[in-house]
């Protein structure tokens, strides 16, 4: 269609990619401050796994416990599923496929984009290769095998659609997780008043958890940056105190539950409770809750900060404290449904109440911070409506915060927290979200380690099978209770996942659409010689979606208005699948027709990770840029005429003093305002569409486009100088 052809004449299409490398993530950190991050990365990643213990137990044995081993059988199974999934998986595996230091499955999905071409969103073709930041290793060096997989994936739609598919469900859980762990932590928390207070109701209880959550959704804009330095201590101390209460409970009751480090005690509480056993694993896969916060929050860190933080503090604490809290079950097995506070010294309480509570807090924070970085990724990428992404933090790009997405995160979980009451229905919820990141983790991981790191064949059957295996029997078991509150995460992911499906497909349909309909260079040149259209001061910026070309809008607004400002240029904000786009290669200029049009094309190029400037800082590194465009042509058309005749002087003067009128005139016509203009196309599905196709179009799109994409406000265009301009496309 237009679209090949145009990529042929237009080098600017292939040029929008062309960015320079960016330094690898964490490279070049000194030990000192990878130490320092390790300690940051305690208080925003780890907040969820160390408030697990919270309601492991009481999860695994909603029915009380049986027979004294079943308790080894259960520590057991905890300790190797810490040590396996996020130990093992995550810590030593995982991370190292993070996308620029970036993390999450849209981080994982954009990596096997760059080496196969996989993306459903035409504004990434053949031309991503060149970008320098890709550094793609030639062919030649290529196993046969990945070259296989790698044409696999690209001749098959279905497979292409089964990787968004399982992505943006990846996206959704996290999502779920988001509203799941509030709900969860806090709830868990808060019941332990009921030890000081056991006159309390259940539902009582549950009004002290909303109000605390209604708390923390409210103070999510002030964002995570304070959060790193002023959580990292809190959550530390939560650390130490559960480690300490672990090593108090084995000295004072039972060391011999160590005992579980033997796996045979695994076997044999299969072979006592059969099936319960196997039922009862949807509550021990709650030991590992946060895990996935690890990789999705790692664009605040570095791998080593992460593996160091890991290994050294989190796994021994949380594992102390599952075995202490095992040591006192041996005990007083009837305690099981509130282990954790019976099993804390009593001059111990009130301190451990309250670091629980603010340990919950703190939890709920990082899940948060790891779904608000991976939509707004999503967002980047065209799979979800403009809404308004906050950045929190100057020093660190990964902090972001949505508005609209914390209100309907923070509203779900406060309805969750009101609807299910007890921790061990949100924990059936709760399991699945987790369960199923990891296995689309699991699956996006081989996929990469087949195509981009070309490992050993057994390398990576040995990963597929251990963790997609492991991951299996625990999904087996937690939808089992689908029933008892597993449901709500799916329903929560379906809609989501709706949403997002239908705004891409409708995102890439636009697309094609106004690259068909295209305004040619004679149509162009003619509009503007009509007598009727005037040539007004100022500057005018026209966004459309179009990196190359002069978007159909454009006809029908000078025929709206018959008036073009002095200068005018076609302004595309390009997303490039990489974190960070450097500042000098922002803009990219061309010229529209002849040099006395004054007429631009200029493409804005973003990273996922770089924040659109405000309307006023924009517009003037716009023009900057612009006048250093027209410097550079100048200079660029001299050396081309450079020949050592005397006349050739004059002309390279004569170019010169035209280059700088040409940079004064955009100077004076800047200082007499700049207007932003957008198209507001209407997008209706074509008579004759199917039926699907017409209730995706202009009923689920339309009411998303109404409700939350104001893209004036993503690209931070000020009301009073916005123009917007109607016009209907059928598709």
């Amino acid at each position: 269609g237009a679209g090949e052809t145009l990529a042929r004449h237009d080098s600017l299409y292939g040029d929008a990619e062309k960015v320079s490398g960016d330094r690898r993530h964490g490279s070049g950190v000194s030990d000192q401050q990878t130490v320092l991050l390790a300690f940051q990365s305690i208080g925003v990643v780890y907040g969820d796994l160390g408030t697990s213990p919270l309601y492991t137990y009481s999860g695994t044995f909603p029915g009380g416990i049986r027979h004294p081993d079943d308790i080894l059988g259960v520590l057991s199974l905890i300790l190797y599923t810490l040590i396996l999934l996020p130990l093992l998986k995550y810590v030593f595996i995982v991370l190292y496929a993070n996308d620029n230091g970036d993390g999450g499955t849209f981080a994982l999905y954009s990596l096997i984009s760059r080496y196969a071409k996989i993306r459903m969103i035409p504004n990434q073709q053949a031309e991503d290769a060149s970008v320098s930041n890709y550094s793609i290793p030639e062919p030649s060096s290529q196993t046969r095998r990945a070259q296989w997989v790698k044409q696999r994936l690209e001749s098959s739609k279905a497979a292409r659609i089964a990787l968004f598919t399982v992505t943006i469900l990846g996206t959704s859980m996290v999502m779920g997780d988001g509203s799941l762990t509030p709900a969860i932590s806090v709830l868990s928390a808060v019941s332990g008043i009921r030890e000081k207070a056991p006159n309390l109701t259940q539902l009582q209880v549950v009004w002290i958890s909303v109000a605390i959550l209604f708390l923390l959704f409210s103070v999510q804009r002030f964002g995570t940056d304070k959060v790193g330095y002023s959580f990292a201590p809190i959550i530390l101390v939560w650390f130490v105190l559960i480690a300490g209460i672990g090593a108090y409970n084995l000295a004072a009751h039972d060391a011999t539950v160590l005992r579980a480090l033997n796996p045979m005690y695994i076997v044999d509480y299969f072979r006592r409770n059969g099936k319960q056993a196997w039922l009862s694993l949807g509550g021990v896969v709650l030991c590992t809750t946060g895990t996935e916060a690890m990789f999705a929050d790692l664009g605040h860190f570095n791998i080593k900060a992460i593996q160091l933080s890991f290994s050294f503090i989190i796994f021994p604490s949380v594992a102390l404290c599952y075995m202490g809290q095992a040591s006192y079950l041996h005990k007083f097995p009837q305690d099981v449904a509130d282990t954790f506070y019976k099993s804390i010294p009593a001059a111990m309480f009130w301190p451990t109440f309250i670091v629980a509570i603010l340990a919950a807090i703190i939890a709920s924070q990082a899940m948060l911070s790891g779904a608000f970085a991976i939509l707004s990724k999503a967002l980047s990428l065209g799979c979800f409506p403009r809404v308004q992404v906050v950045h929190t933090s100057k020093k660190y790009a990964g902090q972001v915060y949505i508005p609209e997405i914390n209100f309907l995160v923070g509203a779900a979980s406060i309805v969750v927290t009101l609807a299910f009451q007890t921790t061990t229905n949100i924990g059936n919820a709760y399991g699945i979200c987790v369960v199923m990141v990891f296995s689309i983790t699991t699956h996006l991981m081989t996929v990469v380690m087949l195509l981009v790191w070309k490992k050993n064949i057994a390398f990576i059957a040995a990963f597929y099978v251990v963790f997609g295996a492991t991951e299996m029997l625990y999904l087996t078991s937690i939808l089992s209770k689908f029933a008892e509150g597993g449901y709500l995460p799916f329903c929560f992911s379906l809609v989501l996942m709706a949403l997002m499906a239908t705004w891409h497909y409708v995102h890439v349909c636009r697309y094609w659409y106004e690259l068909d309909r295209i305004v040619p260079a004679a149509k162009l040149a003619a509009l503007l010689g009509r007598p009727d259209v005037r040539r007004v001061p100022g500057v005018g910026l026209l966004y459309s979606e179009l990196v190359q070309g002069v978007p159909p809008v454009f006809p029908r607004l000078v025929d709206k208005m018959p008036s073009v400002h002095a200068v005018f240029v076609f302004m595309s904000i390009k997303n490039l699948p990489i974190p960070r786009v450097a500042a000098a290669e922002r803009f990219i200029f061309r010229r529209v027709g002849p040099a006395e049009h004054r007429m631009f094309r200029c493409v804005a190029r973003y990273g996922y990770t770089d924040q659109i400037e405000a309307a006023k800082d924009f517009s003037d590194s716009l023009l900057d840029g612009l006048k250093l465009f027209v410097h550079e042509e100048a200079a660029f058309s001299c050396s081309q005429h450079t020949d050592d005749n005397d006349g050739d002087g004059a002309l390279r003067a004569a170019q010169a003093a035209a280059a700088e009128e040409e940079k004064r005139f955009i100077d004076a016509e800047l200082e007499r305002g700049v207007v932003y203009l957008t198209g507001e196309a209407d997008v209706v599905a074509a008579p004759g569409s199917s039926l699907i196709k017409r209730i995706v179009v202009n009923y689920v799109y339309t009411f998303l486009r109404k409700n939350l994409s104001e893209s004036h406000k993503a690209l931070a265009i000020p009301k009073d100088q916005l123009l917007k301009v109607g016009i209907t496309y059928e598709i």
